[in-house]
């Protein structure tokens, strides 16, 4: 496996980063968490049009100006707290694939039973799955038509992981493979069709068979 398997700051440019261009203190950090557990509570409870850099300043105890410093525009909020969802979610992979060094298929199917279930338990992201009207949808293009650095992230995790086992693709046909699989979970995330262990079972039975007649 990995010495030191990718997160999503590895991914980002200094810019994107979600602990932004300078390392932060602890404290700093804290303090960021902290307002962004109360954005989400507040999309959570009463919905994104609900959500304001004002809002938010209250519901913490700070000065707006303080949520302006630490996170920037009611924009910049929505994907510091998308962001901030999916690094957990590429926790959970690199967790899982850390379990089974030595089988893929094992570790494919662990990270997508992890990954399913982690997403039946995201508030966020059954908020976000969910908003069908009005300015709730506003967070559907980060999951939907503006995906791209959000798939880009999750592709170069699952990259990064299969590459460390014996496959027998070529590396054209292993990005043909990740890009499948990657898009199966995210549909999956979105609209559940069944249990996490039997759809995990599933996606699992399928890559032995690609593994299998490549």
């Amino acid at each position: 496996m990995p010495d030191d398997p990718l997160t999503l700051g590895d991914l980002m440019v200094p810019e994107q980063r979600v602990d932004g261009p300078a390392k932060r203190t602890k404290r700093e950090r804290i303090g960021r968490d902290r307002l962004l557990d109360v954005a989400v509570e507040l999309t959570v409870t009463e919905g994104w049009s609900a959500v304001t850099i004002t809002r938010v300043a209250e519901a913490a105890g700070v000065a707006r100006q303080t949520v302006y410093n630490e996170i920037g525009t009611r924009s910049d909020l929505a994907t510091e707290m998308t962001m901030r969802e999916l690094d957990r979610f590429l926790t959970c992979i690199n967790a899982a694939f850390d379990a089974h060094p030595d089988d893929v298929i094992a570790g494919i199917k662990q990270a997508t039973q992890d990954t399913l279930e982690l997403g039946e338990h995201s508030a966020l992201l059954r908020a976000i799955a969910s908003a069908t009207t009005g300015a709730e949808t506003e967070f559907l293009p980060l999951l939907t038509t503006h995906s791209a650095p959000l798939f880009a992230a999750v592709t170069a995790v699952i990259r990064d992981r299969l590459s460390a086992y014996e496959h027998p693709f070529n590396p054209l046909e292993l990005e043909i493979v990740i890009d499948a699989y990657v898009r199966m979970v995210l549909s999956y995330l979105m609209q559940p069709a069944s249990t996490p262990a039997l759809t995990a079972e599933s996606l699992a039975w399928i890559a032995e068979r690609v593994f299998q007649l490549a």
